[in-house]
């Protein structure tokens, strides 16, 4: 994202944070504002029921209005004005500060009122239901003006309502405290605004330091980039953070390393390998391994967005199919070798047999050709091979003594050779005997021993095959690791990169296994073995003539 989206981006976050705490603030401000208003009604209506009900209950207030109203001639105004009942509610209105304390009564007729000139007249507000004994609480408009008024009635000694006492207090002096509970709201207001304001300017920040500056409508992108990335490709992709901990997961990773569910847990957590766990870590750049039934190709690459580490990539590649069939192709190589070398051999006897028939030396060429009959096929330069009587076993084994030969190491057939049946499973046999042979040539040739050597001993168990390699090398170094572990780890010369574990993952899956018997000795280098299941035919073939 440009510089100047970014900048658009913040600002428009910044309105709209803003525009959703001022919403919020004004809807808080509205509400307790209403409440407030609602609380100094109540409050006032309470404190002129309060003073009627006081006032009501005078005795003296009591006896006056009663006499009042018990006499039938009209209350006279003049002598009201200045007479005990309106120096009383003028008394009562001067200590509690209310607009007016009005006496009637009980027909309505001012005895007492804030204004001298409207004693004996009729009040201006409804007051039956006062006189029918029911106390009446109400803002209402008077020759005062509007007022929260309260209005109680005045009992005989009997209980009978005799009048009324009206007290009410001023629009305006109910509503005083407002403006300063106003100021109050709108500075808490203000202090709102500000404090979410700094709020969002400090997650803000932390924002972008836990996403390295992305901004949001930069994650969508990443997450449909990444999904589309990491669910279209057949590789296996791990990521881990600096703590070790895995981050993402791709479905071809769970199933190459037969894991379950591992976003969100530690390496070390994870059933893996250690070459597997290094390389993940970023402690290898590159290594292969077995995992399971699977050969895998594991690359490991560091991660850095503006010159912070983030951890690193694991990726992860399948490459069992085609190892097995390098090592098929490489079994093919051998006995096409073999071949090469047999049409080489023949062809040089036919040209001495044309010869000597070209040179009229019939005799000679025939006893030539007699002995070519009793010596049998091209002898390859291998000893004991007569002891194997495979045919297959015969022709790799042969093509594997050729090869060895040009690196002048001699392959030998130990006596304890025997081989009862017939070789099935070609593949697994040549992938796993000619490794083991290959290794050995290797060892014997980097080995200072002469002359060098490398022995094989083939024998059949039922329908299982054993097969053991010795070589003249120097054997395994003690410090060397184990040459068939899982995690594909090799010593310099027995066997590099994964053809040992690939021989040995093929001889386990046939319920077999590949071990070393002997690390080394003063006349031997290293000795191993492996026995491959269900890799004999034990019936022996019946050579076609004899069916």
């Amino acid at each position: 994202m440009s510089p100047r989206r970014r900048v658009r981006f913040a600002t428009r976050a910044l309105l709209l944070h803003l525009a959703a705490v001022a919403l919020v603030v004004t809807l808080c401000t509205g509400v307790y504002l209403a409440l407030a208003v609602q609380q100094l009604r109540a409050e006032a209506e309470s404190t002129a029921l309060g003073i009627a009900r006081t006032l009501a209950e005078d005795a003296q207030v009591r006896a006056a209005v009663a006499a009042i109203s018990a006499s039938d001639d009209e209350p006279d105004a003049e002598a009201l004005r200045d007479g005990d009942l309106q120096q009383i509610a003028t008394d009562v209105m001067a200590r509690t500060g209310a607009l007016f304390v009005v006496i009637t009564d009980d027909e309505g007729i001012r005895l007492a009122h804030p204004l001298p000139s409207r004693i004996g007249e009729v009040v201006s507000t409804p007051f039956a239901a006062v006189l029918a004994g029911r106390e009446v609480v109400d803002w209402q408009t008077g020759t005062l003006g509007e007022s929260a008024r309260a209005k109680v009635p005045v009992r005989d000694d009997s209980g009978t309502p005799v009048g009324e006492i009206s007290v009410g207090f001023e629009r305006n002096g109910v509503f005083d405290d407002l403006p300063p509970l106003l100021a109050a709201l709108g500075l808490t207001a203000a202090g709102a605004l500000a404090l979410a304001l700094l709020t969002f300017l400090l997650l803000r920040r932390r924002w972008e330091r836990l996403t390295i500056g992305v901004q949001p409508e930069e994650l969508v992108a990443l997450v449909q980039n990444q999904t589309a990335v990491l669910d279209g490709v057949g590789d296996g992709v791990l990521a881990v953070d600096q703590d070790g901990v895995v981050r993402v997961s791709n479905a071809a990773a769970d199933r190459l390393l037969g894991l379950h569910d591992p976003v969100g847990r530690t390496v070390d957590a994870l059933p893996l390998p250690p070459v597997v766990r290094d390389t993940a870590t970023g402690a290898r750049d590159r290594a292969e391994a077995v995992v399971g039934d699977r050969m895998l190709y594991l690359e490991s690459r560091a991660v850095r967005r503006d010159g912070r580490a983030l951890g690193d990539v694991l990726i992860v590649r399948d490459r069992t199919d085609l190892i097995a069939l390098t090592e098929r192709l490489e079994a093919v190589r051998t006995m096409t070798s073999a071949l090469r070398v047999q049409r080489h051999e023949f062809a040089n006897r036919l040209h001495v047999a044309a010869g000597l028939i070209d040179a009229g030396r019939v005799d000679d060429a025939r006893a030539f050709l007699d002995e070519l009959v009793s010596r049998g096929p091209v002898a390859f330069p291998v000893t004991g091979l007569d002891l194997v009587g495979d045919s297959f076993l015969h022709a790799f084994l042969g093509a594997k003594g050729v090869e060895a030969a040009e690196r002048c190491v001699a392959l030998r057939i130990a006596a304890d050779t025997q081989v009862i049946g017939t070789v099935r499973r070609a593949e697994d046999v040549a992938s796993v005997l000619g490794n083991l042979v290959d290794n050995a040539v290797v060892a014997a040739v980097a080995g200072a021993r002469e002359p060098r050597w490398v022995e094989v001993s083939v024998l059949s168990d039922g329908d299982a095959l054993v097969v053991t390699v010795a070589d003249s090398g120097e054997g395994l170094r003690p410090s060397d690791p184990r040459p068939h572990a899982d995690d594909g780890s090799a010593d310099s010369v027995h066997g590099h990169g994964i053809g040992l574990p690939l021989a040995t993952e093929i001889a386990r899956r046939s319920g077999g296994d590949l071990w070393i018997i002997d690390s080394g000795g003063p006349d031997h280098g290293a000795v191993f073995a492996a026995r491959l299941g269900d890799a004999v035919d034990p019936a022996p073939r019946v050579p076609k003539e004899d069916r």
